[in-house]
């Protein structure tokens, strides 16, 4: 398995985070002068944000995750996590040490649901089991060009931190 340094990321990598993210997708990059506005938006939530995955200096994957306050779940928190890997890199344990480190991130936050974004006709991994975690629901988003569905996936209480 290769090695990682997944890190927050800093105002500097959006450039790198922006091609990533055109790759994956396959589309044209959003150019900066339409990214910062986003950018910044983003970076007013304390509880949203961005981690990239590095091999090396190289960046193979980038994650975003936003954890926020409910009042279900006897005040448990949830989060929504969207997830890109170089598609060069794809199948070689990215995406679960991605996964891993949000899920830690979400336990350590208290959160009792993880919320994981997927392009329509991709069935959820059996990855996210194995990582232990059990879906609870599968959403279908507002149809848009971008074709995405959305997993809930529950967080065991054994794996949660309480807040």
């Amino acid at each position: 398995m290769m090695t990682l340094e997944i890190r927050k990321a800093r105002h500097r990598d959006l450039p790198a985070v922006l091609q990533l993210l055109a790759e994956a997708e396959n589309h044209t990059p959003l150019s900066a002068p339409d990214a910062i506005p986003i950018y910044r938006k983003m970076w007013r939530y304390r509880d949203y944000c961005w981690y990239l995955a590095l091999h090396g200096t190289q960046l193979v994957g980038t994650f975003s995750l936003l954890i926020f306050p409910t009042l279900l779940h006897r005040g448990a928190s949830e989060a929504v996590i969207h997830a890109v890997i170089v598609p060069a890199q794809r199948g070689r344990g990215i995406g679960r040490m991605m996964i891993s480190k949000a899920i830690r991130i979400c336990a350590e936050a208290g959160c009792c649901k993880l919320m994981i974004g997927a392009t329509l006709g991709e069935e959820p991994h059996e990855v996210y089991r194995s990582l232990g975690l059990e879906q609870s629901g599968t959403h279908s988003e507002i149809e848009t060009r971008h074709r995405t569905k959305s997993v809930t996936l529950t967080i065991p209480r054994a794996v949660r931190v309480s807040p």
